[in-house]
């Protein structure tokens, strides 16, 4: 007898599934939704991801950036070149091998990650003030304290 294509293999329950079709769902619709809020319409997604990537773990090889964004190095080095030209990012040689270049941002790129943070999460707060009551907050809450454990090792 051929399973259906969307039946679980026989050893997850319809429930995880379903679990993790409509968090996948949910989730990519709620990061698409708070991409839109920052109403970025400068910057191209990869130009946002790569300048968030230098926020968050700091200086960097355009060839790091590149890997951890499971991209070509080419193309790392299209997108690092538009934000430098928007003034977002300097690229200084690396006091270990000065051969190497490391990717920082500037001034004018740490305040605009900084905005587009806030503005996201602004948005998200007052959504959920607005639309859900306190208890189902709370709810959403013990249900992200239940995907926290789905990242643990």
């Amino acid at each position: 007898m051929d399973a259906n294509a969307t039946d679980p293999p026989g050893d997850i329950s319809d429930s995880a599934a379903r679990a993790a079709r409509d968090v996948r769902v949910v989730f990519s619709r709620l990061r698409r939704r708070i991409r839109e809020v920052s109403g970025d319409d400068v910057l191209s997604p990869p130009q946002v991801s790569a300048l968030t990537l230098v926020a968050k773990h700091g200086a960097a090889t355009a060839s790091a950036l590149a890997t951890a964004e499971g991209v070509r190095p080419q193309s790392m080095a299209t997108t690092l070149a538009a934000l430098d030209r928007g003034g977002l990012i300097r690229r200084s040689p690396d006091p270990d091998d000065g051969r190497r270049l490391l990717v920082t941002l500037t001034d004018a790129g740490r305040e605009r990650v900084e905005g587009d943070r806030q503005a996201r999460e602004e948005w998200l707060a007052r959504a959920f003030q607005d639309r859900c009551t306190e208890e189902e907050r709370r709810t959403v809450l013990d249900g992200l304290a239940l995907l926290e454990r789905l990242t643990r090792p």
